[in-house]
């Protein structure tokens, strides 16, 4: 019989998105086919200190992470063993690390070069196509040197105000006048200390997923609906019916291949690898606008990226299957 993989798979960590990252984590874990794989679950603390390596039943038995979301308290696991951080992990005998983790510390480089320097294997981009992700002020500038659409800085209202380096829309707002501008930007400085005034495009919002290395593949595109906000928002992205996602977009061929081709160049722009999923407004339903790469997307019952595999025929087993391939 062969060798089971050992995968441990890193969640929670020091970012605003702690707790969805264990929802994402949860679902890894739960997903993870038991006959390839041996499952490590490991909890990192919102502080980013402690490791907390746990059990497959422990973690599938954790109360709803979001009834914790903004309590600065910890999910208490039933059964856990401290790691030495990095060198705990890698003294596991660890084949492959999959981080399910988003937001700061876990998408933008941080962990995946503390892992180079562990020497260990793990999923999704590399470090600096993960900081790039993250960093939508730079993204921006490499996307504009490539010659690929994006929102325009303005002084004119509306506009879209958000953080230049977090996930899930933290820290998001539309803004229609002065007041409402200070109030946004105040928001968005609680998480950053750069702040994006972008336009406000009118369109369809749609995102496109991307697997592989060197010669990456595109999943089938989604438009997305909110029902909860006027956009995408982290209510819309993280309640059930917070909004409706239609798959494959309702838009024509010719305009599903011009967003596909363009994911694959973001994707590659940037050096990605494994998986990611590209964010668009169709200006005027016409123009696909990139406005952001997520370079771990979300692995939630309610994410993207497994809703757009579904319906490429990829179960989500089969999805993980593909990503830690990718990444050994």
């Amino acid at each position: 019989m062969a060798k089971k993989i050992k995968v441990m798979v890193l969640m929670g960590g020091k970012s605003p998105e702690h707790e969805i990252s264990i929802i994402s984590g949860r679902e890894v874990v739960r997903n993870l086919d038991q006959k390839k794989y041996e499952v490590l679950p490991v909890v990192i603390a919102k502080n980013g200190r402690k490791w907390r390596l746990t059990s497959k039943g422990a973690i599938l038995a954790l109360p709803d992470p979001l009834e914790f979301k903004g309590t600065g308290k910890e999910i208490a696991l039933p059964e856990s063993k401290e790691l030495e951080g990095v060198s705990g992990v890698a003294n596991k005998g660890v084949d492959v690390v999959f981080i399910a983790m988003h937001g700061p510390y876990g998408e933008d480089g941080t962990i995946q070069g503390m892992l180079e320097l562990a020497g260990m294997k793990y999923t999704g981009s590399g470090v600096l196509a993960s900081a790039i992700g993250m960093d939508k002020i730079m993204f921006r500038k490499v996307m504009r040197a490539e010659g690929i659409p994006v929102p325009k800085s303005t002084t004119k209202f509306p506009c879209f105000v958000k953080p230049h380096n977090q996930g899930s829309s933290v820290g998001a707002s539309i803004v229609r006048n002065e007041k409402e501008l200070a109030k946004a930007i105040k928001m968005a400085r609680k998480y950053s200390d750069k702040v994006l005034v972008e336009e406000y495009l009118v369109g369809k919002e749609v995102t496109c997923a991307v697997l592989g290395n060197e010669d990456p593949k595109v999943l089938p595109v989604i438009e997305i609906v909110p029902l909860k906000g006027e956009f995408f928002d982290y209510e819309s992205k993280y309640t059930e019916s917070g909004a409706e996602e239609i798959v494959p977009a309702r838009i024509s061929k010719t305009l599903t291949k011009k967003v596909q081709d363009m994911a694959v160049k973001v994707y590659k722009a940037i050096g990605c690898r494994g998986f990611g999923r590209v964010d668009f407004i169709l200006k005027d339903n016409k123009h696909p606008v990139v406005l952001e790469i997520n370079t771990i997307p979300g692995l939630t019952p309610m994410s993207l990226l497994p809703k757009a595999a579904k319906e490429a025929g990829y179960s989500y087993p089969a999805l993980l299957d593909k990503i830690i391939k990718y990444a050994v």
